[in-house]
């Protein structure tokens, strides 16, 4: 790729991480309606695009297809059996389905996935070829709990006010059960373990490119933009209202609200944070690293200085 094709995506995944901002900032503040399909659609490109500057095309379009074939076999089971999230099942807020959930999860599965992959990279390491078995599983496991994150913020909301799913016994969290998200954590750790093996064990031969602090910082800034979502949304306001979930509790909206706010920031944008850190410790510590791979110290030179003290000494010694 040439310098100035790197350029021109670089500017095409910045004005896609800015349309993403603004289409919900528009949706959350000026209440403009932007239909969640366009605004996930933007999501979408974004990780596309950013996945195939880091693993190319063959190489995203894995992820896309573990992802999809994982998550949507999962969901189906669980509508059915209660297993791994718990009994649940979908009305029609979010449009045509595939099977028993709507073709909208999928891509949502993707590009949130993707983007707590990144994050899981830049905590832990990079998952390359040939990486150690340590890095292979910690990136992954580590990635998951940054999608499940998430979800803490999300789905209160969408299932318990906007009914978009129904939790059949309710549950403790705003009508959300416990056993979402431990179905979230071991669905989203699958499709993401899945795929760091396929990246270890990929064939051909990698070269061990290394990538600007800008690269992650784009799906940093995505990833932030949720996780600023839910706190936009409690500072706005509105009007306070109740909601019932399926097994009869009722919730106070306004105290949904507040209280993903909180977790959001204490998470999503936690997670945000520290990665943010790591990414400006490596910077500073770029060029001491880069001087002694320049100047290494030998075992030889070591010797060296070793023998040329003992000679002082020896002459020391007859004078």
């Amino acid at each position: 790729m040439t310098k100035r094709n790197k350029g021109l995506i670089t500017a095409i995944l910045w004005v896609l991480a800015a349309a993403y901002a603004l289409t919900l900032v528009a949706n959350i503040s000026f209440g403009l309606g932007i239909p969640i399909a366009v605004v996930l659609l933007i999501s979408v490109a974004f990780a596309l695009i950013h996945g195939a500057v880091r693993y190319g095309w063959s190489g995203i379009a894995a992820f896309v297809v573990i992802c999809l074939l994982v998550s949507n076999f999962l969901e189906n089971t669980s509508i059915l059996t209660g297993f791994p999230f718990g009994h649940y099942h979908y009305t029609d807020a979010l449009g045509p389905k595939l099977f028993l959930v709507p073709l909208l999860i999928g891509p949502a599965y993707f590009a949130n996935g993707y983007f707590a992959w990144v994050i899981g990279n830049v905590l832990i390491g990079e998952v390359r070829r040939r990486s150690s078995v340590f890095m292979t599983f910690a990136v992954p496991f580590i990635a998951a709990f940054v999608m499940v994150m998430w979800d803490l913020t999300f789905d209160p909301r969408a299932s318990t006010i906007e009914h978009q799913w129904i939790w059949e016994h309710g549950g403790g969290y705003f009508g959300v059960p416990l056993t979402n998200y431990l179905g979230w954590f071991f669905t989203v750790y699958l499709f993401l373990q899945l795929f760091a093996l396929f990246v270890r064990f990929r064939p051909g031969n990698e070269t061990a490119e290394t990538f600007a602090r800008s690269h992650y910082a784009q799906a940093l800034v995505t990833y932030a933009v949720m996780g600023l979502t839910p706190v936009l949304t409690f500072v706005i306001g509105g009007t306070n209202a109740q909601a019932t979930d399926a097994a009869g509790v009722v919730w106070q909206t306004r105290s949904i609200a507040e209280s993903v706010a909180i977790v959001s920031i204490y998470t999503m944008l936690f997670a945000v944070a520290l990665s943010a850190v790591k990414l400006i410790q490596a910077a500073a510590t770029a060029p001491e690293t880069s001087a002694q791979e320049v100047t290494p110290v030998t075992r030889e030179e070591t010797l060296g200085d070793a023998d040329m003290y003992r000679e002082r000494l020896s002459r020391r010694g007859s004078g």
